[in-house]
């Protein structure tokens, strides 16, 4: 992927388009991330598997949301949401203090929620699509 067409501070999230919950953190990410530091990707997208093979990432054991600061880093599971906190507006940037706990105290609970979104929270039949409003900070679309 050619990351040259993007600003070097952009962040890439991807996320299950198919997961209601998931959906419904983008849609709080993007209201919440008032210097648009972040562009979005569904995992199911030819981007968002492209992006997960050139990290030698298996869909089939991270099915959530990832976190990509091209040319740094990528991050998965609740590392992925904490990193993400820490650009977001009001008092989110605090949830980092989650960061200093080892991620095998915190990814059982992000693997619980996980498991059971689709119970809980439902699924679509495919990926959202967003509104001509923010589908310029969608890379997929």
């Amino acid at each position: 992927m050619d990351y040259n067409n993007l600003p070097k501070d952009i962040k890439i999230i991807l996320f299950d388009g198919v997961c209601n919950l998931c959906s419904g953190a983008i849609q709080f990410m993007i209201k919440h991330d008032k210097k648009r530091n972040f562009r979005y990707a569904s995992l199911q997208s030819e981007l968002g598997k492209e992006l997960l093979a050139e990290r030698n990432i298996d869909p089939k054991i991270i099915d959530s949301i990832i976190l990509i600061d091209p040319k740094k880093a990528y991050y998965f599971k609740s590392t992925a949401a904490l990193e993400i906190s820490k650009e977001l507006s009001g008092l989110y940037p605090l949830l980092r203090i989650f960061l200093f706990f080892p991620e095998k105290m915190r990814d059982p609970i992000y693997d619980f929620i996980a498991k059971n979104r689709y119970k809980w929270f439902g699924k679509k039949e495919s990926c959202m699509i967003p509104n001509d409003e923010i589908k310029s900070l969608f890379l997929d679309f």
